[in-house]
């Protein structure tokens, strides 16, 4: 584990659940978070990689738990809010991280993919929120920190639905931060393109070729997880509301 006090000051000992924590940017804030002395608990789908990553954190003296969790489902959600609360007795942070990608333009009319965008990308942040919110409420504060997109300001062919589901979560996002009036903390990180397996769920050819070519220069998941790691470090009484990061170089 890292013991460095400048890395771990803020994120020391909190505990921070983590959806999609299989892949990508919940691995990569999972294993940056855990470095820093947080307590995690990871949800995804496929639980063999949980365990793994889980280990991992574990051979490194990292403190890691985790349970199958879709996200789409309210009572599995509720479930593992619950199981963090049982074994370690608060839920300092959420990070409603997992999110869907599978890009087309809308004339392809691909309803089940637009279906399972809205499910995973905007009801998945509704019941974390829905499921986390009553604890922090109970023990008097708490963080969520809810990952969205570039695609929350602004738009791009194939990407229409997308998009629009990231919006809705930037827009959920203020209106938590302005219900639950500072006593718990909210932010909104959207990053630009970073390596992950979003891209995987494209099914439409000239989508994933058109992907593929604008991910030639893309960020790393630690670089949004050092960005998450930011935000949760924060002092007390400090809310960073919104976090935008992109490559530093643009797309040749």
């Amino acid at each position: 584990m890292n013991t460095n006090k400048q890395h771990t000051k803020g994120i020391e000992g909190k505990v921070v659940l983590i959806t999609g924590a299989s892949s990508g940017i919940g691995e990569g804030a999972a294993r940056l978070l855990a470095e820093r002395g947080a307590k995690v608990m990871l949800g995804a789908r496929r639980t063999e990689r949980l365990q793994t990553l889980a280990n991992e954190i574990r051979d490194t003296g990292g403190v890691a738990e985790y349970r199958k969790l879709d996200v789409t489902s309210c009572e599995e959600m509720d479930a593992f809010v619950n199981e963090a609360v049982d074994k370690f007795g608060r839920v300092d942070v959420i990070v409603n991280n997992a999110g869907v990608m599978p890009l087309s333009n809308l004339e392809e009319r691909k309803i089940d993919e637009w279906n399972r965008m809205i499910d995973v990308n905007i009801r998945g942040v509704l019941h974390g929120i829905a499921a986390g919110l009553p604890v922090m409420r109970s023990q008097g504060g708490g963080h969520f920190v809810n990952v969205a997109s570039i695609g929350a300001y602004e738009v791009t062919p194939t990407a229409s639905v997308y998009c629009a589901t990231k919006y809705a979560v930037r827009a959920i996002s203020e209106g938590l931060r302005m219900e639950t009036e500072r006593e718990i903390r909210v932010t909104l990180v959207s990053p630009g393109v970073t390596e992950s397996e979003l891209a995987d769920s494209i099914s439409d050819e000239h989508a994933r070729a058109a992907m593929k070519e604008y991910r030639r220069i893309a960020l790393s998941s630690k670089a949004i997880a050092e960005a998450i790691g930011y935000a949760i470090a924060q002092p007390e009484g400090v809310d960073v509301n919104e976090l935008t990061v992109r490559p530093a170089k643009g797309i040749n």
